[in-house]
């Protein structure tokens, strides 16, 4: 049965528009995404293929292209949409740090730099730059790694402090394993990179570990 048989309220573009998109369940928005079914199977149906061979909603955004399409009905135009949706969200993100303190909205900040970093499958290390009352200048990544590790150069950050006229920065990167714990290796480079900012006076505020399911600040942890 076509989802458009089914009685209004059990419809997911429906429900959403009667309780707001909380209300439904990870398969019914995707199913309001993908919009429309194949034969034999409806948007939901698909949904639930997607759900299940990929476990979660973050392994189908992390997904190659080939592994999406292999699902009948979801082709390389629904990929590209479904990317274009991760951006978007990522961009509604941002702004909403743009032009604020981000210590006074670190959750905000967090929220972003989680959303931007975790998908990542190598190590991505990135950079906000703030003027001198903690409103982002800038938001780079500035270098990209491995699965377990990313080469960063002191030097380089502080090029792209001096050229963004950064007063302070926070830094970030992912952990691709999922786990935010930072490692000896996350505090000592923070240690060196605060060492050559100190040079040309730009505050380092925090570095925070990107994982799965939380963000870890070495900040608050007491190691810077």
């Amino acid at each position: 049965m076509a989802i458009s048989d089914w009685p209004r309220e059990e419809r997911p573009r429906e429900k959403l528009l009667k309780s707001g998109p909380g209300g439904l369940s990870d398969a019914e928005i995707l199913a309001v995404f993908i919009r429309t079914g194949v034969k034999g199977r409806t948007a939901l149906d698909l949904a639930r293929m997607l759900l299940e061979k990929f476990g979660s909603i973050t392994r189908i955004l992390r997904s190659e292209p080939e592994d999406f399409c292999q699902i009948v009905g979801l082709g390389l135009g629904k990929y590209v949409q479904l990317q274009a949706v991760l951006e978007l969200s990522q961009r509604h993100l941002r702004e909403s740090i743009q032009g604020q303190d981000v210590l006074k909205n670190s959750a905000a900040t967090r929220e972003y730099l989680r959303a931007r970093l975790r998908n990542y499958k190598n190590e991505v290390f990135s950079c906000l730059f703030l003027d001198s009352q903690h409103r982002v200048l800038a938001v780079e990544e500035l270098f990209h790694g491995t699965i377990d590790g990313a080469p960063v150069y002191p030097r380089e950050v502080v090029k792209r402090c001096l050229h963004n006229n950064a007063a302070a920065v926070i830094f970030a990167h992912n952990h691709p394993s999922g786990m935010a714990e930072p490692s000896q290796a996350d505090i000592a480079i923070t240690k060196r990179l605060i060492s050559a900012l100190n040079t040309i006076e730009v505050r380092v505020l925090d570095h925070l570990v990107v994982g799965e399911m939380e963000v870890i600040s070495l900040a608050e942890r007491g190691l810077i």
